[in-house]
């Protein structure tokens, strides 16, 4: 996909395979946003977190933690560059609210702790009452991973879907 009309090369489209780790994630995550960044010099970024990435999303097919999800966040923001953040995705809703939490704090430079406090819906984040969980089970194999890189040099702003 490459947009088209008006729109087109204004878009990065990066094909991943089912059970990608937040490894090989976050490392394509990071060399493709550098790259683009550094190319094009965008005024603002706009970041639209979607959780459907999340190990265990009931219709997702990652392995990312929440952690993992996190860093991309982290990333961005090192830029220093006007940001926009944006929900989207997930469709476990614990999940959901742990991830944008945590992102949330990333974004307000404040470190929350990992217990989740007594409150009338905690019964939703049993049996851990945590907001980090880890990644799933989901097998990841990604011996050309590199052929998936994709960079379109007509791009001059962007939006990444994590």
């Amino acid at each position: 996909e490459i947009g088209e009309r008006e729109g087109k090369f204004y878009a990065i489209n990066v094909p991943l395979k089912d059970g990608i780790d937040d490894t090989s994630f976050t490392r394509l995550f990071k060399t493709i946003i550098s790259k683009v960044v550094e190319t094009y010099a965008p005024g603002a970024i706009v970041l639209q977190c979607g959780a459907d990435s999340l190990a265990g999303d009931r219709l997702g097919c990652f392995n990312l933690s929440i952690d993992g999800h996190a860093e991309c966040v982290r990333f961005v923001k090192k830029f220093n560059l006007p940001l926009l953040v944006t929900g989207g995705g997930g469709y476990t809703k614990e999940n959901v609210a742990r991830c944008w939490t945590v992102e949330t704090g990333i974004l307000l430079d404040t470190e929350l702790p990992n217990e989740i406090p007594e409150n009338e819906y905690i019964k939703y984040f049993a049996p851990e009452c945590s907001l980090r969980i880890p990644n799933g089970h989901i097998v990841c194999s990604f011996k050309e991973i590199d052929k998936f890189i994709l960079f379109n040099k007509q791009i001059l702003y962007f939006i990444f879907y994590i």
